[in-house]
């Protein structure tokens, strides 16, 4: 492959001036028609599928991601998300109609959804082009000016993200700032309409307490541990190879990856014995030379992934397939981990790695109590062909959303809202929830001809209140 080079002398922005640049010119961004924002729309396509053999290695590079998985989870998202807005922008800027009440016959009302002005994207590390993009998507689709910040960790992607972006669209429509820590404070202060953030729980409060200085509205992307359940009636053999592309893909760095597996008892070894076989087909004898796995992002990462791994096994977890790691690739093989103590950090901790920790259960409902009593998930899978037990679980967990017989596909489907609740996240994203989501909902009502209202105005007698006792009553 080519090797790309990081600009050596990357232009400093003038976060001040950019923001004032979008501020001044977001009433001429908003007033663009659904032609005019289409048009940017497939501008933005072709460059992106022009691009695609830039952004396949700029990926690799950052942490050896396999030119397929680019393909499907990253360009696909983008582009995905690009068509399913074009399809349907014209449908979500029309006015709204919604129905008036009686008592105010001789009105009309309707929703106009109005773009909220300038907006801030911060993206994360782990898909650093995807998640850069979709929701910039639907800021431009809601007639937004947008900041995008992609994550530092991901230098090579950040890059590719800055020139896709400035062969589309002006400073003054849509600007990438680069910059660690200290970049997304500066930009934090600054009076933004509403910011997007992905990431973690923890940075997400920061986000939050910013955004709350100039009371900005905000999405929150976030993560967690999110369970899958494996009932007695599960078929196994149609189970593990979703639930091991689902876990180990992009090296399980996925906030809605399979953090944890509770199986029944009856199909504990029988799951184990897949999963060995499953990723023995997948990655090879030797996952350090498949081309099909990547890297955990950087050192630290690494280190923590395997920091919890260590302190699970010293509890008297056992490691049941893999377990291999290389600091010096930053490396950690598929691993699969079986009597796992509870009490553990692969079960205190969101793993965001290639560790998959196996717990068995005998009681549904034991485990339906373990999941409540941590904060809400934001994906939880049920592999079963019960559907009482189903029902039982949809109908007492909460998560921002679930699976069943199938992990993380959710994400893909634009006409799915995608987001989490609580500790998980705050806000909607794809398709017509993210254009909502950059979007104020302005209630509109007009008067055509003199109400009934008016007859109930002051000054008030006998007659105009059994008027108003009678519109209380009926009305």
């Amino acid at each position: 492959m080519q090797t790309l080079d990081l600009p050596t002398n990357r232009q400093l922005i003038d976060i001040d001036a950019l923001f004032d640049l979008q501020s001044a010119h977001q009433y001429t961004v908003g007033n663009t028609t659904a032609k005019e924002r289409i048009a940017k729309l497939d501008q933005l396509h072709k460059v992106v599928m022009d691009m695609r053999p830039q952004i396949r290695e700029a990926l690799y590079l950052d942490y050896r991601k396999p030119p397929a998985e680019v393909d499907l989870t990253e360009i696909y998202v983008v582009t995905g998300e690009i068509k399913h807005a074009k399809r349907h922008l014209r449908k979500w800027m029309r006015p709204h109609r919604v129905t008036t009440p009686l008592a105010f016959m001789g009105a009309s009302s309707h929703i106009r959804y109005e773009p909220k002005g300038v907006c801030l994207v911060i993206a994360p590390w782990n898909y650093p082009f995807q998640l850069a993009l979709a929701p910039v998507i639907s800021a431009i689709a809601a007639g937004n000016t947008v900041v995008l910040k992609p994550s530092e960790h991901s230098p090579y992607c950040s890059a590719i993200l800055k020139d896709i972006v400035g062969r589309v669209f002006k400073p003054e429509e849509v600007a990438v700032v680069e910059g660690g820590v200290e970049t997304s404070t500066a930009l934090l202060a600054k009076p933004f309409n509403h910011i997007f953030f992905t990431g973690s729980p923890t940075v997400g409060k920061i986000v939050m307490e910013a955004a709350a200085k100039n009371l900005a509205s905000v999405t929150l992307e976030l993560g967690g541990k999110s369970p899958t359940i494996i009932d007695e009636t599960a078929n196994i053999a149609g189970t593990i190879k979703r639930l091991t592309w689902g876990k180990f893909s992009n090296c399980g760095q996925i906030c809605i990856a399979p953090d944890y597996v509770f199986v029944h008892e009856s199909r504990h070894d029988e799951l184990v014995e897949a999963l060995r076989d499953q990723l023995l087909e997948f990655y090879g004898a030797d996952v350090s030379e498949s081309d099909s796995y990547m890297r955990i992002i950087n050192g630290n990462h690494q280190k923590r992934i395997a920091s919890y791994l260590e302190n699970a096994v010293q509890k008297g977890a056992k490691i049941a397939v893999g377990g291999r790691l290389n600091a010096d690739q930053d490396f950690i093989e598929p691993t699969v981990v079986t009597d796992v103590p509870l009490d553990s950090a692969l079960m205190t901790e969101e793993i965001f790695g290639p560790i998959l920790p196996i717990i068995k259960y005998r009681d549904l409902n034991e485990v339906i109590g373990f999941i409540n009593r941590g904060e809400k998930p934001l994906a939880l899978y049920i592999y079963s062909r019960d559907k009482r037990n189903t029902e039982l679980i949809l109908k007492n967990t909460r998560a921002g959303g679930t699976c069943i017989n199938n992990s993380d596909i959710h994400f893909f489907n634009n006409n799915l809202p995608f987001g989490g609740s609580n500790n998980s996240g705050l806000g909607k994203s794809h398709g017509w929830y993210g254009f909502e989501s950059f979007s104020n909902a302005r209630s509109v009502m007009r008067q055509h001809i003199p109400g009934a209202l008016e007859l109930l105005m002051p000054p008030y007698n006998g007659t105009k209140l059994k008027l108003i006792d009678l519109t209380i009553k009926w009305f």
